[in-house]
């Protein structure tokens, strides 16, 4: 009943009421994004989502399009702009995924959507991450974020999915706001954010 009926009726109502409430932030951020990436405060990309059906996901825009001098984009930490760094760091850049969750794309809390590439590489256990709809935050987020191995972030993405409650999500909520107000996890060692995953990474 919560899983089906109620938890999508909360993501929207709750997406649409912290919308309205933040969008006084969201306007100066995405301010400060326009003239700290060239116009471009926004970051959309493709992701798989609920059953692994695609769609394209909105943060903002955290680092900038500089390249080498042979065209290649630089390192993630040489991208990543001063306010690209706050906002990051505040969790803000991920404010424009409600309006995903508005859309129906994503829910508050879940499994965070990745990379369509890395599809090929899951086992199938690491799979289940996939039988409900991405969040914005979830188990995984709380419990290391991008300071945990690819391993650990997946066995609590399924952990989650096969213990989906009221109280379950409620807890993660509460626990990401303390999240915001003292950050952590938020690179891995060596990493402006989360090196990839692949292949190599099953054992």
């Amino acid at each position: 009943m919560y899983k089906n009926f109620v938890k999508p009726l909360l993501d929207f109502f709750l997406a649409l009421m912290a919308f309205m409430l933040l969008s006084p932030i969201f306007i100066l951020v995405t301010i400060g994004l326009f003239f700290a990436n060239s116009g471009k405060p926004f970051f959309f990309q493709v992701r798989p989502g609920k059953n692994e059906r695609l769609f394209k996901i909105i943060k903002f825009k955290t680092m900038s399009d500089k390249k080498d001098k042979d065209g290649n984009l630089l390192p993630d930490s040489k991208r990543l702009t001063k306010i690209g760094s706050f906002v990051r760091k505040t969790s803000l850049d991920e404010l424009p995924q409600l309006i995903n969750v508005l859309k129906g794309d994503m829910s508050l809390i879940g499994p965070r959507p990745l990379l369509p590439d890395y599809l090929a590489f899951y086992s199938e256990f690491q799979k289940q991450r996939h039988i409900v709809k991405p969040g914005i935050t979830g188990w995984a987020q709380i419990n290391g974020r991008n300071a945990i191995s690819w391993e650990q972030k997946f066995e609590y993405d399924v952990w989650y999915v096969e213990h989906i409650s009221f109280i379950l999500d409620l807890k993660i909520i509460f626990l990401t706001i303390k999240k915001i107000i003292y950050p952590d996890g938020i690179t891995a060692d060596g990493h402006a954010t989360m090196p990839r995953f692949d292949k190599l990474d099953q054992k």
